[in-house]
């Protein structure tokens, strides 16, 4: 496989890793925070209306700050690694010996003997010397998350999420508004938190508990202060 090709194998699974990252915590976070504000507003007052606006602003508000704070991070992270990659470029035309014994000595902290880290460290800086301190030293692989697909994947996967709960609270009887909605909020959020973990290879039964734990939590803790604030109010 030439280096070409793999470079672009590895530049696909990196954006496909940074949009799947993206998109569930983007539902995680559209299920539990909208679950929290309708069984929050539901324990204040029964009435539909009131459930509707602030189930569909809460939504949009969500969304529309999840796209925010993903590009936003994303492209500080970007910027950061440009910076240095920059800085290491100026390093290796200022000093392009001691940045190579640098590298020399990067390579005997790992256990490679001096003549061989010698070795490896000036193949490598003749192959490329840039990219064989950006990977060794900074840790970085070559690939660059785009802020725009972040973006995008956590604000839709957002109001994907969002759905369950407020579909949930909406459209059932007023009785059975608040059970179905839990259940409905658990349910999507285990298996939100059991795909995620197998996807990634760990534990699906820890992640799905820890989903389930943190949505019941928030519901809990919102709903409580609901009906706190809702008999205070006089609603």
């Amino acid at each position: 496989m030439s280096q070409e090709h793999s470079d672009r194998s590895r530049q696909r699974l990196g954006s496909l890793l940074n949009g799947l990252r993206a998109a569930v915590l983007g539902a995680n976070d559209g299920i539990i925070s909208t679950a929290g504000l309708v069984v929050g507003v539901a324990g204040a007052t029964p009435h539909r209306e009131a459930l509707l606006v602030a189930g569909v602003a809460g939504t949009l508000a969500g969304a529309l700050s999840m796209a925010a704070g993903e590009y936003v991070s994303v492209s500080t992270q970007r910027d950061t690694e440009r910076a240095a990659i920059a800085r290491e470029r100026r390093e290796l035309s200022d000093d392009p010996e001691g940045e190579l014994e640098e590298l020399a000595e990067m390579y005997r902290s790992r256990g490679l003997s001096d003549r061989l880290s010698r070795e490896v460290a000036r193949e490598l800086t003749e192959h490329d010397a840039l990219r064989a301190h950006v990977e060794v030293e900074l840790g970085l692989d070559g690939y660059r998350a785009n802020p725009w697909q972040a973006a995008f994947a956590s604000m839709f996967s957002f109001l994907l999420g969002a759905l369950i709960p407020l579909a949930a609270i909406l459209l059932g009887p007023e009785a059975w508004r608040l059970p179905v909605t839990v259940v409905a909020v658990l349910v999507a959020t285990g298996l939100l938190g059991a795909v995620s973990a197998r996807t990634g290879g760990a534990p699906a039964p820890r992640a799905a508990i820890r989903c389930v734990v943190g949505g019941s939590f928030a519901m809990a803790v919102t709903y409580l202060t609901g009906t706190l604030l809702g008999a205070a109010a006089g609603m």
